[in-house]
């Protein structure tokens, strides 16, 4: 690991064997299931407004409508995929690749700059695992009881408890599946069909598979998604600098720890600010004890920072000896903002996302693919005029019928003997048939590069260029 980089540090129990330390990894052991606090802060309310923005674009896109069309649709039987105003089909998938490229070096460039920000405010994992963790709280009560009631035999009251918690997590689990399916399947049409058990086997399959991935992922699994499943936490580490935000510990603040009386000189007593209370610890989501140092389970959620803040607050201490902070700072030298590598991928994503813009605003929504007559390459007219066939793909990307012209430049004397104007629906893929025909005269080579243009005929600007090949006789013939 390279010195401007920070440590990541190992907290695996170890084991002592004849004498000497052995690390040991127990890859089957059995989840010890955290039971998260409640607690209230800064931090827990920018992560609840994150998080009911997520959700409310998840479950409300679908319903909105776009000139008459549900607004966010992906219509794989007609291979159409309308976001809003605009329709993209397979042709444009390309466009999809570049947007998960930039998506990437965003998620890099956050990274470096401020650490794991994406999985602690905006990962789908961790909005839902807080949303379940809600329903857990108000269906068994906080903390406390939680581990009470788990511990306890089972009762009239355990079960109708855990029955609500686990009813409540069906509800948010089938809902989920319900408002993701709606973005494949028009969703004021799947919500009657479900209620009313009329649905399809694609439909019925989804359906299940996201409620029971849902329940599962959200509910059971939980921080063991992003601690074994999710390749990110693995590698991002690697990214972090001595100038990266992350939270941390105070440590020269902070130690000894100890419990004190509040307004003791507990400085006589040779301890720190930490009264070692073990909040930071019950309100992590992944279970960590952010003191032990970085490690790569933690989220950057900032739960620990809220939940010691009131402590510091309640001793009339100074906040922030849990923070978002850089390893300079700790060490007290100077962050460093603008580093090599920040602006490196700050530079290239904001090419990337010039480009992409671009790429928008001038696409054009019409695709033209032109097929040479592959079965011969030339036939003669009783005229004795020279003919080459093709076939033209017209695809209309718009959501409304046009009118396209199709003209024949590159080569003088060509002419198009057949319809040179064609109507094609909206959403429509049309083959056209095109026969070109020239007097040998104009041809000195058997080779020439011809364009077709397809322009619409409705004043609308559209137009697209492509070229072919016309074949002809050698030259004599």
């Amino acid at each position: 690991m390279g010195m401007d980089q920070i440590p990541v540090k190992d907290v695996t129990p170890r084991s002592k064997s004849g004498g000497e330390s052995v690390e040991t990894y127990d890859l089957y052991a059995k989840r010890e299931h955290i039971y998260v606090k409640y607690y209230k802060g800064l931090f827990k309310n920018l992560r609840t407004a994150a998080g009911f923005m997520m959700l409310a674009m998840f479950f409300g896109f679908s319903w909105l409508q776009w000139d008459g069309r549900q607004a966010v649709l992906f219509d794989l039987p007609n291979r159409q995929f309308h976001v809003f105003g605009t329709t993209f089909w397979p042709q444009d998938f390309m466009l999809l690749s570049w947007l998960l490229i930039i998506l990437a070096f965003l998620l890099f460039f956050v990274t470096v700059f401020a650490g794991r920000l994406w999985c602690g405010y905006a990962c789908p994992q961790f909005v839902w695992t807080w949303f379940f963790i809600w329903a857990e709280r108000i269906t068994e009560g906080d903390r406390n009881k939680r581990m009470k009631l788990d511990k306890a035999p089972w009762s009239r009251e355990k079960f109708l408890r855990k029955t609500a918690k686990h009813a409540l997590w069906l509800v948010i689990a089938i809902a989920t599946s319900i408002a993701f399916v709606g973005y494949f399947s028009p969703i004021r049409e799947l919500v009657p069909n479900v209620f009313a058990w009329n649905l399809g086997p694609w439909e019925t399959w989804w359906l299940g598979f996201f409620a029971v991935a849902t329940y599962g992922n959200a509910g059971w699994l939980r921080e063991q998604v992003c601690i074994y499943m999710c390749p990110y936490a693995r590698f991002q580490s690697v990214m972090f600098d001595q100038d990266t935000l992350v939270i941390s510990y105070d440590e020269k603040r902070g130690e000894h720890r100890g419990s004190r009386k509040k307004g003791s000189d507990y400085k006589a007593q040779g301890l720190g600010d930490c009264i070692d209370c073990g909040n930071c610890v019950h309100v992590c989501p992944v279970g960590i004890d952010i003191r032990d140092g970085l490690q790569y389970e933690c989220v950057a959620c900032g739960a620990c920072i809220d939940a010691c803040d009131d402590i510091m607050d309640r001793m009339n201490y100074p906040r922030g000896l849990i923070r978002y902070t850089t390893e300079h700072a700790l060490e007290g030298n100077r962050t460093k903002l603008f580093r090599p590598r920040l602006i490196g991928y700050f530079a290239v994503l904001m090419v990337m996302i010039i480009a992409f813009g671009y790429t928008l605003v001038s696409r054009v929504p019409l695709e033209v693919d032109v097929l040479r007559d592959r079965g011969q390459l030339f036939t003669r007219t009783p005229d004795g005029l020279i003919e080459n066939s093709y076939t033209l793909k017209l695809a209309n990307k718009e959501q409304r019928d046009h009118r396209y012209r199709i003209t024949v430049t590159g080569l003088d004397g060509i002419q198009m003997v057949t319809a040179s104007e064609v109507p094609v629906s909206a959403g429509d893929l049309i083959d056209v048939p095109v026969r070109l025909q020239i007097n040998p005269k104009w041809l000195s080579r058997p080779n020439y590069e011809i364009h077709f243009r397809v322009e619409a005929l409705d004043g609308e600007g559209i137009s697209l260029e492509t070229e072919s090949r016309f074949i002809g006789p050698t030259s004599g013939l």
